[in-house]
């Protein structure tokens, strides 16, 4: 299937005039979405917590954000991980679960999905 993109809107939850339209990586291997450091600094996003995470080249703690993130006409609100070390956006899964999206491994596209209640 190759690497799955999409464009993204990346904003201030609560500053409407703060947004960045990026074409952001979707990775279903990883939890939570990241942004770089520049963008979440140039959002003014402010950090509400911290949060222990795995990566492949061990454990690192990662500063956590409030972002609004708009894809495909869906949007929500939702924590962030933010990333000295990433120059792009990545789409992790809770972003896409949130917004009921999945990946469509015939095409590589993101398609709307139907969430499981239970």
């Amino acid at each position: 299937m190759g690497h799955v993109y999409t464009r993204a809107t990346i904003a201030h939850p609560t500053e409407t005039a703060a947004s960045v339209e990026v074409e952001a990586m979707v990775d279903t291997g990883a939890t939570f979405t990241i942004v770089p450091r520049s963008l979440a600094s140039d959002l003014h996003l402010r950090q509400i917590g911290r949060s222990d995470v795995r990566t492949a080249s061990g454990t690192m703690t990662m500063d956590r954000v409030s972002a609004s993130i708009r894809i495909n006409g869906q949007s929500d609100v939702h924590s962030v991980l933010v990333s000295d070390i990433l120059d792009k956006v990545l789409i992790g899964v809770i972003t896409l679960e949130v917004l009921s999206l999945t990946v469509d491994p015939t095409s590589g596209e993101l398609k709307q999905s139907q969430p499981y209640l239970f």
